[in-house]
């Protein structure tokens, strides 16, 4: 008989996951030490233990169906870049962009609880604690987009993985929002618009534009002026549709789309490992630590 108890007590002994726990108990009809065993000989216990490392290194991908109506873009983690350009990893990050797109799932929780595409016999989570144990480092699926549209969706990636864009359209042509992924993967907009950009953000950056005036011995009512004078330079920088067009400086983002008689809707830009403080070690301690 499989108790919650018994589930618990050897999730705590390995750390591994509720539903690997309780798979192993009922094989081995309860038996605890054995079922510790099994999850060591599946590389599951193993697999766990990595799991507090650190994940900064990895992939940034992007799916998007043939017909450009669906696309998703996610991020996965590895421990190292060596492990990013294994192919095994590699493949493993495009089949995670592809099952959000086929399966729809509405956070990483229900992601993670969805049976894996390539094998419906493991969960998305399995099928990530077994790369874990193949591939020996800890790897972690950290975060996805997906769009769908009655437009055009559009992907680019940049630098084998480093960075992934993912751009909805309305009324574009493939070629304009190649152009447009680009732009955004090379300039990091965080908004289509200024209207987009939310008030307490503009009023924070209207007081340190002010300050910084009023430090250049401008009386009060000049500072405000100037201030109005260079808001604009901050919504060139954060702003897709203000920003110059890296093909032609001489023509902004808004006059490409209403030349072309496009709009766009929405848009994801991911760079690998952007976020995650990385842990510095001296390599040669780290053996040291690993050998003692």
């Amino acid at each position: 008989m499989v108790t919650a108890s018994l589930v618990k007590e050897l999730r705590e002994k390995t750390g591994a996951g509720m539903m690997d726990c309780k798979k192993v108990l009922t094989e081995t009809d309860g038996d605890i030490e054995r079922a510790e065993e099994l999850l060591r000989e599946k590389g599951i216990a193993k697999a766990t233990k990595k799991s507090g490392r650190i994940a900064a290194e990895g992939l940034v991908d992007a799916y998007v169906t043939e017909d450009s109506k669906i696309g998703a873009v996610v991020e996965v983690n590895s421990e190292t870049d060596f492990v990013a350009r294994n192919e095994e990893f590699k493949t493993f990050v495009a089949d995670i962009a592809k099952q959000v797109v086929e399966k729809n799932p509405k956070d990483m929780e229900e992601l993670m609880a969805q049976k894996f595409i390539t094998d419906e016999s493991k969960t998305v989570q399995e099928a990530l604690v077994g790369k874990i144990a193949t591939i020996g480092e800890n790897l972690n699926i950290r975060r996805f987009v997906r769009f769908e549209t009655e437009g055009l969706i559009e992907k680019y990636i940049h630098g084998d993985g480093k960075i992934a864009v993912l751009v909805n359209m309305k009324n574009g042509t493939k070629e304009i929002a190649k152009d447009v992924c680009m732009q955004i993967a090379a300039a990091k907009p965080e908004f289509v618009k200024r209207e987009d950009v939310p008030q307490e953000r503009v009023d924070k950056e209207m007081e340190i534009l002010k300050a910084q005036a009023m430090n250049e011995g401008k009386p009060a009512e000049i500072a405000e002026k100037m201030v109005q004078g260079r808001i604009g330079k901050f919504y060139g920088e954060i702003c897709l549709l203000e920003q110059e067009f890296v093909k032609n400086p001489d023509m902004k983002i808004s006059k490409l789309l209403q030349e072309n008689n496009s709009e766009v809707i929405e848009f994801a830009r991911f760079e690998k490992g952007e976020g995650i403080e990385k842990k510095e070690e001296n390599f040669a301690e780290e053996v040291m630590n690993q050998l003692k």
